[in-house]
C-alpha cells in the first residue's frame, strides 16, 4: 500500500510538472477565452452603407439572443462570386461543406449557467444541406452523441429592412480549409435577405479535433480571421486602401475577439468562374528548433547539478532497459498514430463517414492504449519506473500532438482531462510490472487505473469533463 501511494505521489507530479505546468505558462487564462454570462440583450442591428438590410453581430446554438460566437467578416459582393474568389485566388484551400458531422465544443459558446471546465454548448441539431455538388466537403465539427447529430448549425438574427420583422436563419453555407481529423479553418456564411443590398456576414474560427474528447475544439477567432482577410486581399483587383478596412461591431469577449470586424468591398470586381478544389490541403508550417539547442541545454543544467545529484541520475539511466523504449515508442504511435490515420482515411476513404472513422478509431486509444500499456509493462520490474515511464510517454505524445497540430489555446477542463488520463495510465502501467502483480493481477494500482481511465472517458463523453 505504501509502494501503491509513492507511485501516486509520482504520477501527480508528472501530471502537473507535464500537463498543468506548461498549460499554465503557454496557454491564455479562461478569462480570456470564456464569454461573460450575461443577460439576453436587446439586439442592436448594424447596418452597412447604401443598405437597408442589417445583422445582429452574434450566432447562437439556439434562437436566442445571448452574445456567444461572433461575427467578424462582412464582404460585400454576391455569395457565389465570394466563394469563386476565395477557391482560386489567395494561400488557402478553401471548400464548401456538406456531409453530416457532430457539433463543435467551441470556446467562443457556453450555455448558460456553464462553468469554465463544461465547453459543452447547447445545441439544436438540423438536418444538413445535402445538395451542393460532390465537390463539396464538411468543416461542421465533431461532438456527442454521435448517433443523434446528422447536422449542427449556428443561428444569425438578419433584419430585411426598417418596415420588415428581423429573423433567425441558418447558415447559407459553410466553408473550410484544413483537415476534419487534424486542424482547420472554418467559416460560417449568412447572405443579406435583401438581394438588392448584396453583401455577406461571416464568422470564422480555426478549431482541431481532439482524439480524447472526440470534439472539435475552437482554438479563437483572431488568427482565422487574419487568415480570411489575407486570402480575400489576395484576389486581384482588390485595393487595399479602398476596398479594405476594419469597423468595429462592439462584439469582442469571447474567444480572443476584439470586437473588430473585417470588411471588404468587392462588388466592383467582375465575376470569376467557380473552381472548388477537390481535395483539402493543410499549409501550416511545422517549427522545429535545432537539436543543437537541446545539447547546448543539457549542458547548462549539468552545471547547476551536484554529484550527488548527477550520481542519482547515472542510477536511474542503469535502470532504463528496453522495455521502457518499447513502452513509450507504443504510447506515442498509438496517439500520434491516430491522429495521422484519422487525417489519411477522411481524405482517401470517401466511403467512410467521419462517424465511422471515429468509431473505427476511438477504440485504439480508449482500448488499445491501456491494454498494449498493459501488455508491455507487465515484463518490467519496478512500478514506479514502470508507471513514470508510461505517463510521462502519454505527456510528451499529447504534447507532441498539439505541437504539430499548432494548437496553443487548452482550456481548463482539457487540461484537467489530460492530467487524469495521464495519472489513470501511469497507474495502470505499475500495477502491471512485476512487483506489483505478485501477489495479485488485479492489485490496488491496476484498479485504480483502470477505473480512473474508464469513468474519465465515459464522463467525458457524457460531458461531466
Amino acid at each position: 500500500m505504501r509502494r501503491s501511494i509513492v507511485v501516486g505521489i509520482a504520477l501527480l507530479a508528472v501530471a502537473v510538472l507535464f500537463i498543468g505546468g506548461p498549460s499554465l505558462l503557454f496557454s491564455p487564462s479562461t478569462d480570456e477565452i470564456t464569454p461573460e454570462e450575461t443577460d439576453e440583450p436587446e439586439p442592436e442591428i448594424v447596418t452597412l452603407e447604401d443598405s437597408e438590410s442589417g445583422f445582429w453581430p452574434y450566432l447562437n446554438a439556439r434562437e436566442h439572443h445571448e452574445q456567444r460566437s461572433p461575427l467578424n467578416v462582412v464582404v460585400r459582393g454576391d455569395l457565389d462570386r465570394i466563394v469563386s474568389l476565395l477557391a482560386t485566388h489567395g494561400d488557402g484551400d478553401w471548400e464548401e461543406t456538406d456531409h453530416d458531422h457532430f457539433e463543435a465544443d467551441e470556446l467562443l459558446e457556453l450555455p448558460n449557467n456553464e462553468s469554465t471546465t463544461g465547453m459543452d454548448p447547447e445545441t439544436d441539431p438540423t438536418e444538413a444541406d445535402n445538395t451542393t455538388a460532390d465537390a463539396i466537403r464538411p468543416i461542421e465539427p465533431t461532438a456527442i452523441p454521435w448517433s443523434d447529430a446528422d447536422g449542427a448549425t449556428r443561428y444569425a438574427y438578419l433584419e430585411p429592412g426598417p418596415d420588415d420583422d428581423a429573423f433567425w436563419t441558418t447558415e447559407t453555407l459553410q466553408l473550410e480549409d484544413g483537415e476534419y481529423y487534424g486542424y482547420r479553418y472554418h467559416i460560417r456564411a449568412y447572405e443579406s435577405p435583401n438581394p438588392d443590398d448584396q453583401w455577406v456576414v461571416m464568422q470564422t474560427h480555426s478549431e482541431h479535433f481532439d482524439w480524447f474528447t472526440l470534439r472539435h475544439r475552437v482554438d479563437g477567432v483572431e488568427q482565422a480571421q487574419a487568415r480570411l482577410e489575407a486570402d480575400l486581399m489576395e484576389i486581384p483587383g482588390v485595393d487595399i486602401q479602398e476596398d479594405v478596412q476594419r469597423i468595429y461591431l462592439d462584439n469582442s469577449g469571447p474567444s480572443d475577439a476584439d470586437g473588430w470586424a473585417t470588411k471588404i468591398d468587392l462588388t466592383a470586381m467582375a465575376l470569376v468562374p467557380i473552381a472548388l478544389s477537390l481535395a483539402t490541403k493543410r499549409r501550416r508550417k511545422a517549427h522545429s528548433e535545432p537539436g543543437g539547442i537541446l545539447q547546448r541545454a543539457g549542458g547548462e543544467i549539468d552545471a547547476y547539478l551536484t554529484d550527488s545529484d548527477q550520481e542519482r541520475l547515472r542510477a536511474v539511466a542503469d535502470r532504463l532497459e528496453a522495455r521502457h523504449l518499447v513502452l513509450a515508442a507504443t504510447i506515442l504511435t498509438v496517439i500520434l498514430g491516430v491522429r495521422i490515420v484519422g487525417v489519411a482515411l477522411d481524405r482517401t476513404a470517401g466511403f467512410l463517414t467521419v462517424h465511422m472513422i471515429a468509431a473505427l478509431l476511438y477504440p485504439v486509444i480508449a482500448v488499445g492504449l491501456p491494454v498494449a500499456t498493459y501488455a508491455i509493462a507487465n515484463g518490467l520490474e519496478r512500478r514506479v519506473d514502470a508507471a513514470v515511464a508510461a505517463s510521462v510517454s502519454l505527456a510528451v505524445a499529447i504534447w507532441l500532438d498539439y505541437s504539430l497540430l499548432g494548437v496553443d489555446v487548452i482550456p481548463i477542463d482539457v487540461i484537467v482531462q489530460r492530467a487524469l488520463v495521464v495519472v489513470a495510465l501511469g497507474f495502470i502501467a505499475g500495477g502491471a510490472a512485476n512487483r506489483a502483480t505478485r501477489g495479485s493481477r488485479l492489485n490496488d494500482m491496476l484498479l485504480v487505473g483502470v477505473s480512473l481511465w474508464g469513468l474519465v472517458l465515459v464522463g467525458t463523453l457524457f460531458g461531466y469533463l
